[in-house]
């Protein structure tokens, strides 16, 4: 029996993001905008991060961050479906990130009640082959 090596896969989390977006469905929503909260984990190989401990050879947050911005702070969209998707193919783009997991909360989302938010959780990664 032969037994595949699988190469080291590493995961890196950034939780609690917030941006102000004008993204919804309502024109209240996309003329008032409101806050998006987003949750990220984001798997690859980081071991040389590890071995040099040199930001070079790391995941850059605050490239992430930017990324995440522009996207949330970017043209209106209805859905937190699409959202989340243009978050996770910009995220794709970095040669490091191999696996993406997203989660966007919209704590303010106009529903009738009181909750804790409404969101989405999609997971991408890069398709090989």
């Amino acid at each position: 029996m032969q037994v595949k090596v699988m190469e080291p896969l590493d995961k890196v989390l950034l939780y609690g993001l917030r941006f102000y977006g004008y993204h919804g469905v309502w024109p209240e929503e996309k003329k008032l905008g409101q806050w998006f909260e987003v949750d990220l984990e984001m798997w690859g190989d980081f071991t040389q991060a590890s071995k040099t401990d040199n930001l070079e050879d790391a995941l850059d947050y605050s490239i992430v961050y930017q990324l995440v911005k522009t996207v949330i702070e970017g043209p209106s969209v209805n859905l937190l479906e699409k959202l989340a998707s243009q978050i996770a193919g910009a995220l794709l783009e970095i040669d490091s990130i191999q696996k993406v997991q997203v989660r966007v909360k919209k704590p303010g989302a106009p529903l009738g009640g009181p909750m804790g938010y409404a969101g989405i959780e999609i997971v991408r990664s890069k398709n090989y082959g």
